[in-house]
């Protein structure tokens, strides 16, 4: 696992590059029940009925196996006809769908820094892993390679990684760069700060409830839980599916970074989400045993 650095320093956000999203959310928190109280949408035909009616930009889903609900959330750009097509396509799956407002916007950026760049962008790297034909290389968010094919560990350094697969939007958000010297040391562990690394052990599925940690090269290590699975997030670029959906707050510059367990267990790759570490937020994730097997690597 790669190391991360919690400086502080600041660059030029560019445009098309993805990160997280400064928003507050409200308490308002509206179901379905109201409407439909003896009716139940099974979570996967309410997330193709989302998809087919209500997928505009600003909206995003999640389901919780263990209720079997889905939770709809909405942005402030959500307005008009678009609002009121949400809530009655929500109403009409009856209880098993909630729906909540929250304020702000969804947006899309990663700003400069110090963890892996390309240009004047920054991203977190996420795992060091290992290719199929046993090359060191590193996970990240696939929206980080917007800025470009070649990433280096310092600001203006020399290229210390390629871009060789990527994905964003679509059918995940994940980017396999492969080091560009074969013999690169590149140790499975996440450095949290103060001296202080978890050993990555293996990778894992997310579960709902499960405590969690994050590392990113902007706000360091933070913590929350899993509260959805298998999320779809409309971003005004494109909607990206098959997301973990978590408490843990996170800001521009994070994305890419770790989402792991205390124990060592590899969970996801930061890609957006909503809020900061000051008054928090909601944040998805790339899991990272889907982004393995679409790219052919594992954790070393």
């Amino acid at each position: 696992m790669g190391k991360h650095h919690d400086d502080h320093r600041r660059g030029k956000v560019i445009a098309g590059a993805v990160g997280l999203v400064a928003v507050v959310i409200t308490a308002a928190t509206f179901t379905a029940s109201q409407a439909a109280p003896d009716q139940r949408t099974a979570p996967e035909q309410a997330t193709e009925t989302l998809r087919e009616k209500a997928s505009v930009p600003g909206t995003a889903w999640a389901v919780d196996p263990a209720t079997n609900e889905v939770l709809v959330t909405a942005d402030s750009t959500v307005t008009g006809a678009k609002w009121d097509n949400l809530v009655s396509t929500v109403n009409a799956m009856g209880a098993g769908v909630k729906l909540r407002r929250i304020a702000g916007t969804f947006q899309l950026f990663a700003e400069g820094g110090d963890a892996i760049f390309a240009g004047n962008s920054r991203c977190s790297l996420g795992f060091n892993v290992v290719t199929g034909d046993d090359r060191p290389a590193i996970l990240t968010a696939g929206h980080c390679t917007a800025a470009g094919r070649q990433f280096s560990l310092t600001q203006g350094g020399r290229a210390a990684a390629t871009v060789v697969r990527s994905t964003f939007p679509g059918n995940g958000d994940f980017a396999l760069l492969t080091y560009n010297d074969r013999n690169a040391n590149a140790p499975s562990e996440v450095d949290t700060g103060n001296g202080r690394k978890v050993r990555i052990q293996r990778a894992a599925e997310a579960r709902v409830g499960t405590q969690v940690q994050r590392m990113g090269s902007t706000t360091g290590l933070r913590d929350g839980r899993v509260t959805g699975l298998n999320a779809t997030v409309n971003y005004p670029e494109g909607r990206v599916t098959g997301l973990i959906q978590t408490t843990v707050c996170a800001e521009g510059g994070d994305s890419g970074g770790p989402l792991f367990t205390a124990n060592g267990n590899a969970i996801g790759l930061t890609s957006g989400g909503s809020g900061d570490c000051r008054s928090g937020g909601v944040t998805f994730f790339q899991p990272v045993t889907k982004a393995l097997a679409a790219v052919g690597a594992r954790i070393p």
